[in-house]
């Protein structure tokens, strides 16, 4: 992930991103493909998801948005 950034190589990798509506989820930071370049994180890949990977998504997501409003001062 460093050489990317450092490279600018503009590789595909996965890792927290901000979302901001991809995937149908806005306002918290989830592991999403990303194109990593010389700005770190420059955009989140969307791919086509069957309904089986939809439901997991969805499931993970609510994980995520419990644990981090459960740690929220």
């Amino acid at each position: 992930m460093a050489e990317a950034y450092l490279k600018d190589q503009k590789a595909i990798m996965p890792a927290a991103a901000w979302l901001s509506g991809e995937y149908g989820y806005d306002g918290f930071y989830f592991g999403v493909p990303t194109v990593i370049g010389r700005a770190g994180i420059e955009k989140v890949v969307e791919v086509p998801l069957s309904d089986n990977e939809r439901d997991a998504l969805a499931t993970s997501a609510g994980a995520v948005k419990s644990l981090v409003a459960g740690i929220q001062l």
